[in-house]
């Protein structure tokens, strides 16, 4: 009832806010339109209505405070008095002008959750099927040239998304170099995960050598045994207060991941390591030499979904060089291991890929998979990381 009230009283406040702007005619339409590309429409409104009240009640106060502590001091008395504008300005959501059905934050979350479940409908096949899978990819310069066989060959293009030949053609992909630095001291690779809570169906409670986390350390450690110079961070990005909540664990990775990159500006390599959840009849398999492995997915955000285009404030400067490096590894795998990784999935959101060029978000098996599947798979996955980068 009372956020009722408020609302009606908010709605007569926006009227007289109408009304006085009419009575100040057209002199400050440009003053105004500033406010609210500055601030956004609902914090724009806040912002007048402050100012509104001001004028009317205080106008010996207003004209004599030219100093910016002197406006915020009157501007913290108007809020007591006024606390209405405090309301306003919280409850109206923050839109972004090319979104005409879905809040910033609510595309935010969407991003957060989105990609954890995208592949419960792809994957809803037998293991047989799985297993059994070999290469019979043609991986000629001609083949590839092809963009309808490139497509259908290497990617999954989810529905909500759209991508072309302008950044889809295997000269572009292929005309970024992969390789690192190994001669600059430092570390060249960060491995790290958004989703830290996520396990496989012998992971033992508690136990985070048993969860993605684990595996992980686990590919850090063969990287460095290899000759690459990795660091892992185990930080946890998907809990609040004790529970699972997944709504803002990209912004509050990516704060944690930069601070590692200030740290360690010799990091060429930013790996964002995830398990797939796929339905329960599916198993994540294939076999090499003999043991059972699980299968490996990169991930590529485009930051453009069909509904509203290119997704300004979820901005990637770097999405071409993510496609190259993806479309790098997946030949790799296929040269090296045939069957291992499947296709490239491509989604219309910008994920954790856009803080450096050589960015990788990698789905390793699911939750069907087992520990010894997972190590397996990172074994597999630092030999095509060592044949890329090296």
């Amino acid at each position: 009832m009372k956020k009722q009230v408020l609302n009606i009283i908010t709605g007569i406040l926006i009227l007289i806010l109408i009304i006085y702007w009419g009575i100040q005619g057209k002199s400050d339409t440009v003053s105004r339109a500033e406010i609210h590309k500055e601030n956004g429409w609902g914090k724009g409104i806040a912002v007048e209505i402050m100012d509104m009240s001001e004028k009317l009640f205080f106008p010996g106060i207003v004209s004599m405070t030219d100093k910016e502590e002197e406006r915020n001091l009157l501007e913290a008395v108007v809020q007591r008095l006024f606390p209405l504008f405090s309301y306003v300005e919280e409850t109206v959501p923050v839109t972004a002008e090319v979104e005409d059905t879905l809040t910033y934050e609510m595309i935010l979350e969407a991003q957060a959750n989105d990609e954890y479940t995208m592949s419960e409908d792809l994957t809803e096949v037998s293991k047989e099927t799985i297993e059994t899978q070999v290469s019979s990819v043609d991986m000629s310069m001609e083949r590839l040239k092809d963009f309808n066989y490139l497509l259908s060959t290497f990617y999954t293009v989810d529905s909500t998304t759209m991508i072309g030949e302008d950044q889809l053609n295997v000269d572009d992909l292929l005309k970024y170099d992969m390789h690192i630095n190994n001669e600059k001291e430092g570390p060249k690779v960060l491995i790290f995960h958004t989703h830290s809570q996520e396990a496989f169906v012998d992971s033992v409670a508690g136990d985070s050598s048993t969860t993605i986390v684990g595996m992980g350390a686990y590919l850090s450690e063969q990287l460095n045994a290899k000759g690459i110079e990795t660091i892992h961070h185990a930080g946890v990005y998907d809990l609040i207060n004790g529970k699972l909540d997944r709504s803002k664990a990209y912004q509050m990775a990516e704060t944690g991941v930069k601070e590692i990159l200030n740290q360690y500006p010799s990091i060429e390599v930013v790996i964002d390591l995830h398990r797939d959840g796929v339905g329960e009849n599916t198993h994540l398999v294939t076999t090499v030499d003999g043991k059972q492995t699980a299968k490996i997915m990169f991930f590529n955000g485009l930051s453009r979904t069909k509904s509203n285009g290119d997704i300004d404030y979820l901005y990637n400067p770097y999405i071409d060089e993510n496609l190259s490096f993806s479309f790098q590894m997946q030949l790799a795998a296929e040269n090296l291991y045939p069957g291992f990784a499947r296709r490239i999935y491509l989604k219309g959101y910008r994920y954790s890929l856009h803080m450096m060029p050589k960015s990788l978000l990698i789905e390793a098996g699911a939750q069907t998979n087992t520990v010894q599947e997972m190590k397996n798979a990172m074994d597999l996955l630092a030999n095509v990381l060592v044949e890329v980068l090296l």
